[in-house]
């Protein structure tokens, strides 16, 4: 499966809460800001409620993890 295809499916649909960090984050890899951490912290926080409270499947979990949280990001 493709990069692009799974940013086409697992990004969409999410809770309000975790749409908004995920593009603070995004903006924030783009501007290149120096507290990238916190905002990695805020998705992390983020997928983990989403994920316990049902709102996420566990293959999206792992795509933010994987993409966001752990690595993957491109400064």
């Amino acid at each position: 499966m493709d990069e692009k295809y799974n940013s086409d499916i697992l990004e969409k649909c999410l809770p309000k809460y975790l749409e908004e960090d995920l593009k603070r984050l995004k903006e924030g890899i783009k501007n290149k800001v120096s507290y990238l951490d916190c905002l990695i912290n805020e998705l992390q926080g983020s997928v983990n409620s989403a994920f316990v409270d049902g709102d996420i499947t566990e293959e999206q979990c792992d795509y933010f993890y994987r993409k966001y949280i752990y690595g993957g990001l491109i400064y």
